[in-house]
């Protein structure tokens, strides 16, 4: 990843919480401890953020506090082949005239540029996947009402009458925060209280995530696995995760990430 690409994920994230850990950038850019050590330090220097003991803080908190959601535009680029492969996947799970929901994230707006050739039903809290199907597709495109956060690009309601509850799908197809033994795990409340809503208006419920998710750990559990019904990640797969999923009779799609793919993003780092 490019020094640059490296310095707006930083600054991005200083401005979703109070203080952003080196490890937590680590994690975020792919980076070494010494590189997110030197960029933040650099930073520093030219007052675009303020450095601190172990990470790293904002000049200028915002005093407007949004979800506990990383920002879209900071994890679109991370694990991207990856996403593209899985959304592929799942895309090929579609078929015209299916009426589908589609949760917010950056795994799942990938099945768009896919998605612009289907006949679809889609309801979707996702502004810029809205966008992109009115713009491209000839899609039937539903939203729920509530407030967007301009920094994950979601709709939410703090209210149950959304408009959520009159529409019934019969696949939902939606990210997480992380995948493990007792479920999938979100970080904010309010998005937990949204999703749930969602998921229970589809028969199938279909998890995007790729592999680094299953090593993910948030505090609230959105849902157990036993309400998944599918769960679609990459060919970087472990075991002891695959092994999860089988015994908890959850089916698994392994996408395969093109060796191309994999040569561009190590290019682009």
């Amino acid at each position: 990843m490019h020094e640059s690409e490296r310095h707006r994920i930083i600054l991005s994230a200083v401005q979703e919480r109070p203080v952003v850990t080196v490890p937590d950038l680590c994690q975020m850019t792919g980076a070494s401890e010494a590189t997110i050590r030197r960029d933040i330090a650099q930073l520093h220097m030219q007052k675009r953020l303020r450095r601190v003991r172990g990470g790293a803080e904002a000049i200028a908190p915002p005093s407007f506090v949004g979800i506990n959601a990383r920002p879209f535009a900071m994890q679109e680029t991370i694990h991207a082949a990856e996403k593209r492969a899985i959304a592929k996947a799942a895309v090929d799970l579609c078929a015209d005239g299916d009426a589908i929901i589609i949760n917010g994230g950056t795994t799942t707006f990938q099945m768009v540029h896919l998605l612009t050739t289907k006949r679809l039903q889609v309801f979707t809290n996702s502004f810029p996947i809205a966008e992109h199907l009115l713009k491209h597709s000839k899609n039937t495109v539903l939203l729920p009402a509530g407030a967007i956060y301009r920094e994950q690009n979601i709709i939410l309601s703090p209210f149950d009458e959304d408009g959520s509850r009159n529409f019934y799908a019969k696949r939902m197809f939606m990210g997480c925060r992380g995948l493990g033994p007792l479920g999938l795990m979100e970080g904010d409340p309010m998005l937990v209280q949204a999703e749930q809503k969602l998921i229970g208006q589809a028969d199938e419920l279909i998890v995007l995530a790729d592999s680094s998710k299953f090593a993910q750990r948030s505090s609230l559990l959105l849902c157990p696995l036993t309400r998944i019904t599918t769960v679609i990640t990459d060919d970087r797969i472990d075991d002891r995760s695959a092994r999860m999923l089988e015994e908890a009779d959850v089916k698994l799609i392994v996408a395969e990430v093109a060796a191309q793919e994999r040569k561009i993003r190590a290019q682009e780092e």
